[in-house]
């Protein structure tokens, strides 16, 4: 078994995804893994093949959405000499390099059809040949499959052959979005606090109780990768230094914003929703600020006529609160944090929905949706 890093977390999801991953991996089950990009589809096919059987032998991981449709089929199989345009040798394929090993093919919803039959093939049978051969090759291979789609929509479609779909589907792992993991995700923070500490070699500070906060409530739409690269990007940006909400909030605004200019369809709802989201963080810096200014001049009798703090931001979980035995302060779901989002901003606009739309950062159609969703009065 090799040194690959645990499947980390301690939340309810996790831990029964890990409890059947653990009786999955010593058999010789086709696996298929679901779940939303980033959301760490790869670390869990490892912790499969690192408990299985095979562990000693190769894990073969294959993005079958990065390869060219034309030559997916010569990297899966290989190729003899000869076979097309450039073949100046033959060479083998992922399938041979996997033999008594694992091969792990990621975004399986994006293979051609062409592609999908002789995949069937190999799972039926094991057998295949190199493009340009006659010979048939066999391969031992356990095959574990990953997509972020929803691959019966794919077959009513005709994107995916259906017996294809029920050969992988012989048990589906699915995988928890990281805004539904709770603290998992200040676990998965640390892990990548002490992995860039290394590959920098700088020390960093951390976060504030009030800056964890933050990640906890923030949606993550980019999931595990997002914070990944949030983390190195704090580390390098600001120099090791503790990170304070103030800090947190503007990387998090700025990383929001640039999403936006995606035109990823699979993307646009969730990015939407976490510039809304931004725009309310954004609001309590601005509120804060002034706050601060009215304090500072000694001008606490206006407070009262400010607009009140979204209650974004729970204060830090302690056992040594003094208000141990009190009710728990209330959640607020996405979905209100939204409402209230458009709500506020279309009163601040006069109910303008072109500017009230420009300033969250999403459609006029969007906005007019969503007005209709909460049923807002205008």
């Amino acid at each position: 078994m090799n040194n690959n890093p645990d499947i980390l977390g301690n939340s309810p999801a996790i831990q029964q995804l890990k409890h059947l991953a653990l009786q999955v991996a010593p058999t010789e089950v086709t696996v298929l893994i679901t779940g939303e990009t980033g959301s760490g589809k790869e670390v869990l096919a490892r912790y499969l093949h690192d408990h299985s059987k095979r562990a000693h032998k190769n894990f073969i991981p294959v993005n079958c959405g990065a390869i060219p449709t034309g030559i997916l089929e010569s990297e899966l199989f290989g190729h003899e000499k000869g076979a097309f345009t450039g073949a100046l040798q033959s060479r083998k394929g992922y399938f041979e390099s996997a033999d008594q090993g694992t091969i792990f093919l990621d975004e399986i919803g994006e293979m051609p059809p062409e592609t999908q039959v002789k995949l069937l093939r190999v799972l039926e049978t094991g057998e295949f040949q190199r493009v340009g051969a006659s010979e048939t090759i066999y391969s031992d291979a356990r095959i574990i499959a990953a997509t972020n789609r929803k691959l019966h929509l794919e077959v009513a479609e005709k994107n995916f052959r259906e017996d294809l779909y029920y050969r992988l589907h012989s048990v589906e792992l699915q995988l928890p979005p990281l805004r539904e993991r709770g603290r998992d995700i200040l676990i998965l923070a640390e892990q990548f606090i002490r992995e860039f500490e290394r590959k920098h070699a700088m020390v960093f500070e951390g976060f504030t109780s009030d800056a964890a906060e933050i990640l906890l409530r923030y949606p993550w739409p980019g999931n595990v990768r997002e914070l990944r690269n949030l983390i190195e990007s704090l580390l390098i940006l600001e120099r090791g230094k503790q990170i304070t909400p103030e800090i947190l909030e503007k990387h998090l605004v700025q990383r929001s914003r640039t999403k936006s200019l995606i035109h990823d369809p699979e993307q646009s709802e969730k990015n939407q929703i976490n510039l809304i989201y931004s725009s309310i963080i954004q609001l309590h810096k601005e509120i804060s600020d002034i706050k601060n200014i009215l304090q500072q001049s000694n001008a606490v009798e206006h407070e009262q006529y400010l607009t009140p703090r979204p209650p974004l931001l729970l204060p830090p979980a302690s056992e040594n609160s003094e208000n141990i035995g009190a009710p728990p302060a209330k959640i607020l779901s996405l979905e209100t944090v939204e409402k209230n989002a458009i709500e506020h901003a279309l009163k601040a606009l006069k109910g303008n929905k072109r500017r009230t739309a420009k300033a969250l950062g999403i459609t006029e159609r969007t906005l007019y949706r969503k007005i209709k969703t909460f049923d807002l009065e205008i």
